[in-house]
């Protein structure tokens, strides 16, 4: 594995070992009477080739609370790179402290794509919101992830009727808690395991963007994290368009938000960049760098 500085991991030792035969003498080392297969790796050198794509160029803003220490997200990172090489594009990623009193204005016009990423704490939140305004103001390309898609929720809700709403992970005194904890969950807070871990089903609903990147109804996601969408706000809040997109498969839990009148905002509760492949980009990831290259070319 060879890292660079611009463009994250690059995978090509396992093809310069191969072109001096490596398979083969280890074939013959070990007194193996075969011919070692090289042709799964045609597949590997494609996707090699595609990640050092030059041009066209893109830049996507990482608006969070720990971008001090980038690998905090290196999952994040290695799939806008993976769903950049799938379209041919080269993501260039920057990142952007959500953690200040003022969001830097100038470094987000230099974004064609803004992604807010999970967390946990208030820290940086307002942050967030900030960089979800920008966005929807400008017609950037948004994805929100986990806490992202919470920090979408929140501040559609502050446009559109309920200016104090929050999330009660951050008080007990929340005159709006748009986001919350479960009540089965509420019942055990003090005995832990509240949290929402592992792989669960989602429905997609048909006729939105989030239909269009997956091309599929059910589908399987991973999550970690211990608040959700408060139903007790959906109704409302949809009626004055917000989309949800994806549910649990009951209905209950609403897993994926998309804001209306813009050309791609999607927040989803759960973490995609989990599922991502230098092979299989993630549908959303592949369909936020599409979006992000024609938003480019303006």
């Amino acid at each position: 594995v060879v890292n660079t500085p611009d463009a994250g991991t690059i995978y090509e030792v396992p093809l310069v070992l191969e072109d001096r035969n490596i398979g083969q003498l280890i074939v013959n080392r070990i007194g193996l009477d075969v011919e070692a297969d090289t042709s799964k790796l045609d597949e590997w050198r494609e996707i090699v080739k595609s990640l050092k794509t030059t041009d066209p160029q893109v830049t996507i803003g990482i608006v969070g609370k720990y971008v001090e220490l980038e690998d905090s997200y290196i999952s994040i990172r290695e799939s806008l790179l993976h769903a950049a090489a799938s379209i041919g594009v080269k993501a260039n990623i920057k990142y952007l402290s959500s953690d200040v009193e003022e969001l830097d204005q100038d470094a987000l016009k230099e974004f064609d794509g803004i992604l807010i990423p999970g967390g946990f704490g208030e820290r940086g939140f307002e942050g967030k919101l900030d960089a979800i305004d920008y966005a929807i103001e400008n017609n950037v390309p948004l994805f929100g992830i986990c806490l992202g898609m919470q920090s979408m929720v929140t501040q559609f809700a502050r446009r559109n009727g309920y200016p104090e709403a929050n999330s009660s992970e951050f008080g007990d005194d929340i005159v709006d808690p748009v986001i919350d904890m479960m009540e089965e969950q509420k019942k055990i807070k003090n005995m832990g395991g509240t949290m929402r871990l592992g792989s669960y089903d989602c429905k997609i609903i048909e006729g939105t963007k989030t239909y269009e990147a997956y091309g599929e109804i059910d589908i399987e996601e991973r999550h970690r994290h211990r608040y959700e969408f408060n139903n007790d706000y959906r109704d409302d809040l949809q009626e004055k368009g917000l989309i949800i997109s994806g549910t649990s498969p009951d209905d209950f839990l609403v897993e994926i938000v998309e804001l209306p009148d813009h050309p791609w905002a999607i927040g989803c509760q759960f973490h995609p960049e989990f599922k991502s492949r230098p092979n299989r980009p993630h549908p959303l990831f592949k369909s936020f760098l599409e979006a992000i290259y024609e938003y480019s070319k303006n």
